[in-house]
């Protein structure tokens, strides 16, 4: 028998791999033509014969809904045309995604300390303390952390891999973990929303009756 998993805390083993989210994701689909922009602050430098652009110093980057932030960006463009953008984050400030989810107010956010792009595969890899986010406006739908997670937009999958342990920043021991909540007009929605209403209106602990 199986139960509905709602807002709890998943630890999973080391080294291994995971779907991601309560629902199917499905990323803005528009965005795969859309232009790549890149933006710095401090500099960049282009090698024409390598097909290299690199930028360095609050870098952004857009592609439809798609938004990259990071300290460098190193963009390649292929023979057959797409380009594959490597994104690496400050020491303070990792690099950062957010892409809009088709048709709905949700957002796909994650952060890490690398990025990497890959505009033919249309695939993201978080590199190095990598939390990954579904968010309801400003609300947390489902969170993950892991040492490596990858969204491919194609088949629309994340998977996740923990790393050797302390090396995963939010995610001791270097394990995956991974809080989901239940699909929004689901009965075990509502149920876990009456829960928390409950639980907001119940007295605090030490609160005179």
């Amino acid at each position: 028998m199986t139960h509905p998993v709602s807002s709890r805390l998943l630890p999973v083993a080391a080294f291994c791999a995971a779907v991601f989210l309560a629902a199917p994701v499905s990323a803005e689909k528009a965005d795969r033509s859309k232009p790549l922009n890149v933006a710095a602050d401090r500099q960049g430098t282009f090698d024409l014969l390598k097909q290299v652009v690199v930028f360095t110093g609050n870098v952004i980057i857009t592609k439809g809904t798609i938004v990259i932030k990071a300290d460098r960006v190193e963009v390649r463009e292929g023979p057959d045309g797409y380009r594959i953008a490597l994104a690496v984050g400050a020491p303070s400030r990792p690099a950062t995604f957010r892409q809009k989810r088709d048709g709905l107010e949700e957002f796909i956010d994650g952060q890490a300390d690398r990025l990497e792009y890959d505009e033919r595969g249309d695939t993201v890899r978080f590199v190095n303390n990598a939390i990954v986010r579904r968010l309801r406006g400003a609300t947390i739908g489902d969170e993950i952390t892991g040492q490596v997670i990858s969204y491919d937009n194609t088949t629309e999958v994340f998977s996740v891999t923990g790393g050797t342990p302390a090396t995963t920043a939010g995610s001791p021991g270097g394990r995956v973990r991974a809080v989901l909540t239940p699909r929004e007009g689901t009965p075990a929605a509502a149920e876990a929303a009456s829960a928390g209403a409950q639980l907001k209106s119940s007295p605090a602990l030490g609160d005179k009756k």
